[in-house]
């Protein structure tokens, strides 16, 4: 594949730096000795976008953008089509250049990022069940009115944008070896690769660029194995923020040339690194925002140094986060199933139970009953929900009432 894409340079980058810092927080980049153990690395540092206003990174490309325009495009107005980051983030610029937003989003967007959007002064228009059919609306309206269409990352101004993180790290910790960022259709990777990278050399080093994809919407991988942006059937993910089905085209030739490796994590690993960032971080990061920690806490990234991954947001709705709460304590073992027959005799629920607080476990929810088909006439079964201290103490739980002669089965954990 011949690239047409030509990176922004580090002056450009800079100069993008001094208009977004017109609007945007200089995010705190948090260090995280829990995460340095686990990687066996001196530091790693969390740059917290969760913190930026609006609630995500989004911010700096929407408003680089919107920045750029001449005095006609202002005055047409703009248009975006997004469940929420980026409809926050041009809904915000907008307001503050005094440009009129018009801003397309799903019938089903949550409460939050609806409310939030419509906060910042946009006129808000839900059509469509899909993203699909949000944005053909959007892509007509954009036609009926002359409007300007905001991209969410497919834009030259956009990664200019979005790369001016790179060089806020990089001033505070220039030890910064190893970045480790969230990947969705690449508009906020190939600003932060290219700026970078750009900087490394300037400094005649190397800087490792690291991509994160939800596995079950992952485009990059295939297409860089493609040699060229390839579209993929995605699934369901809680990771909606990096759910995108194909890479921009501008983004992909940037991600070729400036990023060294792209690796993929479960919604499991990712509900258990936004369980860590709350418990040992004590931040509020949503899914795919914690996409970078989620890698570390795998154990598939091969690094060395300093490392750093971005918080890249924290526009969670409280009912998912409530949610992937439990989910990511299940997936860390810290809940365990238990499926245990008992005997159809009296005292047998408070043996049981006195088994499992002998080891120091606690019953969260007991779910008793005699009816199943498969059981005996004589038996009944008894299904604990247990909170444990992780996969041993959950197998420990489970072999003391074995030894205690019941049979145990170790459900899936919920």
């Amino acid at each position: 594949m011949t690239h047409t894409t030509t990176a922004p340079t580090l002056e450009e980058f800079g100069r993008a730096l001094e208009i977004v810092h017109r609007v945007t927080r200089r995010t705190p980049l948090e260090s995280s000795r829990f995460l340095a153990e686990i990687l066996d690395v001196p530091r790693v540092y969390l740059k917290c976008e969760n913190l930026q206003r609006t609630g995500a990174y989004k911010l700096r490309g929407a408003y680089n953008r919107l920045s750029q325009l001449s005095p006609e495009e202002r005055a047409r107005g703009v248009v975006a089509a997004s469940a929420g980051n980026h409809a926050q983030g041009v809904a915000f610029a907008a307001r503050e250049l005094g440009i009129a937003a018009t801003i397309f989003m799903p019938l089903g967007v949550a409460l939050p990022k609806l409310q939030a959007t419509r906060n910042y002064g946009a006129n808000v228009q839900l059509v469509g069940d899909t993203f699909d059919e949000t944005n053909r609306a959007a892509q007509a309206f954009v036609q009926e009115t002359g409007a300007l269409f905001i991209p969410p990352f497919d834009d030259a101004a956009v990664i200019e944008g979005q790369g001016t993180i790179a060089l806020e790290m990089l001033d505070i910790a220039p030890d910064i070896e190893n970045l480790i960022v969230p990947i969705g259709g690449g508009g906020l990777i190939a600003g932060v690769a290219s700026a970078a990278k750009q900087w490394a050399a300037a400094q005649g080093r190397e800087i490792r660029v690291i991509g994160v994809q939800a596995e079950n919407a992952a485009p990059y991988p295939s297409s860089l194995a493609a040699g060229e942006p390839v579209t993929i059937q995605t699934k369901s993910t809680i990771a909606d923020g990096i759910a995108v089905a194909r890479p921009g085209v501008l983004n992909f030739d940037l991600v070729q040339d400036y990023v060294d490796e792209v690796v993929t994590v479960s919604d499991d690993d990712i509900a258990r690194a936004i369980v860590m960032l709350l418990e040992r971080a004590k931040l509020v990061v949503e899914p795919a925002g914690a996409a970078g920690v989620a890698a570390m806490l795998t154990g598939q990234l091969k690094v060395t140094g300093p490392t750093a991954t971005i918080l890249s947001g924290g526009n969670i709705d409280p009912l998912l986060l409530q949610r992937v709460i439990g989910h990511g304590l299940a997936a860390a073992a810290r809940y365990t199933k238990l499926r245990i027959l008992l005997p159809d005799v009296p005292g047998q629920l408070v043996r049981t139970a006195t088994i499992v607080a002998e080891q120091n476990a606690n019953v969260i929810e007991v779910i008793h009953t005699r009816h199943a088909t498969e059981l005996p006439v004589s038996e009944v079964e008894l299904e604990l929900h247990v909170e444990t201290r992780g996969i041993e103490h959950g197998e420990a739980v489970a072999q003391a009432l074995r030894d205690a002669g019941y049979s145990v089965r170790v459900g899936e954990r919920y």
